[in-house]
């Protein structure tokens, strides 16, 4: 069965000279061709793996009650969203253009405050919400906003042990549409704090280092920013900016 790797090429390839800078160009484009697709595979698989949140959180609610319907609409949409994400892995695709439509930042957050809820309530987190931005609507892809959204929730949930506080707060400002995600957990360390938007970079045991390094590529796709106030052993803050016409 195919990998569907491009395939290593030994030796002289296309008449060019062993050793030819033709050839040595040729390989350095097969070598980033390689890269990029390790990091689509790698960013694909982490928001596979954020997917799978809901599936699980059903799981563990099943086993306690047999109900909770509302939850199984969510499990199914996300369902739906792992296949396009499979898809597109499959077929080496690279993402296509986001696709702008109005969405209300609140109805977004809420659905991902909502996926996660099992989390939160596992640890005993306490949730705080102060939306003060209105209206609330922006020009966004919806699929991928809410990546974003979930990976900093999650990394937020992570950040913290039992019983901490997370605040989700928006509000207008100067044009823009801010969303802050405020956790009371370990902070980010000095030496760390300029690394932590690189791929692959992680402080955790079990980490990929893709969460926040997709989090930015997802807000800079929508003509954002995302900005960091972090301080060790009280907690970090993320604020996504976003134009509002």
């Amino acid at each position: 069965m195919s990998s569907g790797l491009p395939p290593t090429v030994v030796g002289n390839a296309g008449g060019t000279a062993p050793g030819s800078p033709a050839e040595m160009q040729q390989n350095l484009q097969r070598l980033d061709q390689l890269a990029n697709l390790g990091l689509l595979s790698a960013s694909i698989a982490h928001e596979i793996k954020n997917g799978l949140v809901a599936i699980n959180t059903l799981c563990q609610v099943l086993v306690e009650k047999d109900e909770h319907r509302e939850l199984a609409g969510v499990v199914r949409r996300e369902l739906k969203r792992i296949d396009g994400l499979v898809t597109q892995m499959l077929r080496l695709a690279s993402p296509k253009p986001a696709t702008l439509t109005p969405v209300n930042v609140h109805d977004l957050l809420e659905g991902t405050l909502g996926l996660l809820a099992f989390q939160m309530s596992d640890r005993m987190i306490t949730l705080r919400r102060d939306y003060r931005a209105e209206p609330a609507t922006v020009q966004a892809d919806e699929s991928r906003l809410q990546q974003a959204f979930m990976n900093l929730v999650l990394n937020a949930i992570e950040a913290m042990g039992q019983g901490g506080e997370l605040t989700v707060a928006t509000e207008l400002r100067g044009g823009s549409l801010r969303i802050s995600i405020r956790d009371t957990g370990t902070g980010i360390a000095p030496e760390n704090f300029g690394h932590i938007f690189e791929t692959f970079f992680t402080t955790k045991k079990h980490g990929t280092g893709l969460g926040l390094a997709i989090s930015r590529r997802m807000v800079e796709e929508h003509r954002g920013t995302i900005e960091v106030q972090s301080q060790a052993g009280q907690g970090s803050t993320f604020c996504i900016v976003l134009p509002v016409k």
